[in-house]
């Protein structure tokens, strides 16, 4: 028999192979009562008996889901694993405060030190000890947590000045427990923790303190684009889903700003009236959020035609609201709303069934 796990060396290969497996089972069974074809008994045995054996190296080797249950089971795990983690990082936040005045400084210094040094032991021995990681996330999340508080209680004991720079150092260490942990929300963190200090440096570039990075919105236009390259230039093969985060989280931190400057324009940096600016803005918008659609279409990076769609539908309608809300019967602004809706609708549809027309394509 040829090798059972052939082009398998991720855990998202041997979902989808195990997912192929199970369609695969069930046409089968469709095509024997249909009558439609001619499989022995000893054929069809010889199938089950691979399949079977490559379930269970596959789930052996990568802890996949066998099953549509066992798929809805661990949705549950994931639940519990994130409300767990922030449960945790809440408790250890608010121990720290509700006990802190009680120890000397001696007793804070080596609590703060030690506790995610330690965590980060746990965090790893977690890993090496359970397939499935789910323990190892919850207590990289802790570890996270207690990083954090680390540096900022050193703050207050020493009288240390706030720099930027603790963003780089606690989006660093949450980058390594995502690797490390396979955990898309530690990578999350990273991904803001990491927008923080390049927006902070963006903004101290610009003349800002870096406290007062956030007030202008075109602090975090680079780092969005950076980010969005991130999965484009490092594969991400042996990490399920986190390509998908960059580019998700990467379109938020882009499009968010540019609405945000598209309603508000006196808080850019542009040297206009706030007129000017906000028109700006809202020809980009419509530009990228429409140019994210045609990219999310040509690669089938499902993630950013839907957030492109979500973002080109709130700067159309936030351009209804201006045009028209003020002199418009409300019954006929709404029907508008309506209509558009449809139209758009309908443009879908019809580059669905063109795209549903080339799939069905049988080549000469």
């Amino acid at each position: 028999m040829t090798d059972p796990m052939p082009r398998v060396t991720s855990k998202e290969d041997a979902q989808r192979r195990s997912d192929q497996v199970r369609h695969f089972q069930a046409e089968l069974g469709e095509l024997v009562a249909a009558k439609v074809g001619s499989l022995g008994e000893e054929q069809v045995a010889a199938i089950a008996a691979y399949h079977q054996g490559l379930l269970q190296e596959l789930a052996r080797a990568f802890d996949i889901d066998p099953s549509q249950r066992a798929k809805q089971l661990s949705l549950g795990m994931r639940i519990a694993a994130f409300l767990g983690a922030l449960g945790l990082a809440a408790s250890v936040f608010f121990l720290f405060y509700q006990f802190w005045g009680r120890f000397g400084t001696g007793a804070q210094v080596g609590i703060l030190a030690t506790a995610p040094l330690l965590l980060l032991a746990g965090t790893w021995y977690a890993g090496r000890r359970e397939a499935s990681g789910y323990v190892a996330r919850v207590t990289g999340m802790v570890c996270l947590a207690a990083f954090v508080l680390n540096l900022m209680m050193f703050g207050q004991i020493f009288n240390i000045i706030p720099s930027d720079r603790a963003f780089l150092a606690w989006g660093a260490l949450a980058f390594l427990l995502a690797y490390a942990t396979d955990s898309r929300l530690l990578l999350a963190a990273g991904i803001i923790l990491a927008t923080c200090f390049l927006s902070a440096r963006a903004g101290t570039w610009a003349g800002c303190y870096w406290l007062d990075f956030g007030r202008r919105p075109e602090n975090f236009l680079l780092p969005a684009v950076l980010l969005f390259l991130v999965p484009t230039v490092v594969s991400h093969r042996r990490f399920p889903g986190f390509a998908v985060t960059y580019r998700v989280l990467a379109q938020l931190i882009l499009l968010l700003p540019v609405l945000i400057l598209a309603n508000w324009g006196a808080i850019s940096y542009l040297r206009l009236d706030a007129e000017s600016v906000e028109i700006i803005y809202q020809i980009a918008g419509f530009v990228l959020s429409a140019g994210l659609i045609w990219v999310g279409l040509r690669t089938g990076w499902g993630e950013v035609v839907n957030t492109g769609n979500v973002f080109f539908v709130i700067f159309l309608y936030t351009k209804f609201y201006d045009w028209w809300w003020e002199w418009l019967p409300k019954y006929l602004f709404f029907l508008l709303i309506g209509l558009s809706a449809i139209l758009a609708l309908l443009v879908f549809k019809r580059l669905r069934r063109t795209a549903g027309a080339r799939a069905l394509e049988v080549a000469p």
